[in-house]
């Protein structure tokens, strides 16, 4: 299809038509057409192509730790990540996560990097893929008992021992755990780097999300559904006006201080 010979409207709808690989040559062909409209449209679609070009890269570089423990011939590898370390109020949620070997999963990074729907649609996609998928919840009570450094590994431990014996290498975002019984290795911002963590930590964000959600409707006033128990000004001042709520983390500063003013 030579340029010169069709509509902006044409050239566009066979832009739509082809394959990356194949925009890309088009759009050398597009270079030597001297209308403005062409030249514009070729900027728009060169500057797509290379956003896709260098996310397909990011996604591919994800792999790199999973990639070397293949070599090694560990075939399960589990990612785990958890959510809720800082919030008030609230369980702290692992997730572990075992995906096929360099799958594709459009969008998958850190949690907190996605917004609220995509994370929805890219944790479906997480499970739909999943070799297998599970959470650890564990809940503000059990967390003022252990406090919040091994409740958070207690809700890891939880979650990899709902896989039963299928991992056999852990990657964890942040430090070692010493509750699991499995070869592992902690990875600083593993969420960023690892794709079997980033899964992780998408799935336990929108499962403690969900809860939270639940909790608005049992608790009104401390809007756990816009904060999700994070020490947010409406929820500080919801404490101090109203106190805490069953879910509150008693042992956290703000709360542990409201009970000790009231006594």
């Amino acid at each position: 299809m030579l340029p010169d010979k069709y509509s902006i409207r044409e050239i566009k709808d066979f832009l739509i038509s082809l394959d990356e690989k194949d925009q890309q040559s088009y759009l050398n062909l597009l270079y030597n057409d001297k209308r403005k409209s062409i030249q514009d449209l070729v900027q728009k679609y060169q500057l797509m192509l290379t956003k896709k070009s260098a996310e397909k890269q990011r996604l591919q570089k994800m792999w790199d730790f999973e990639g070397e423990l293949y070599q090694q011939n560990y075939k399960y590898i589990v990612g785990i990540d958890e959510v809720g370390r800082g919030p008030l109020a609230g369980p702290v949620v692992a997730g572990a996560v075992i995906l096929p070997p360099y799958c594709s999963i459009e969008g998958l990074n850190d949690s907190k990097k996605i917004n609220k729907n995509a994370r929805k649609l890219i944790a479906e996609e997480i499970k739909a893929q999943a070799l297998a998928w599970a959470v650890g919840v564990v809940d503000a009570q059990t967390i003022d008992e252990l406090n919040i450094l091994e409740a958070t590994r207690y809700a890891m431990f939880l979650a990899v021992r709902s896989l039963g014996s299928l991992p056999k290498y852990a990657l964890v975002d942040g430090q070692k755990n010493p509750l699991l019984n499995i070869p592992q290795l902690g990875i600083i911002r593993g969420d960023s780097l690892s794709a079997s963590i980033a899964a992780a930590s998408i799935l336990a964000k929108v499962y403690r999300d969900k809860i939270m959600d639940t909790y608005d409707y049992f608790y009104p006033g401390y809007l756990f559904a816009i904060n999700k128990g994070y020490g947010t000004y409406q929820h500080i001042q919801a404490l101090l006006s109203i106190g805490p709520c069953p879910i509150h983390r008693k042992s956290f500063a703000p709360i542990r201080q409201k009970a000790q003013n009231v006594l």
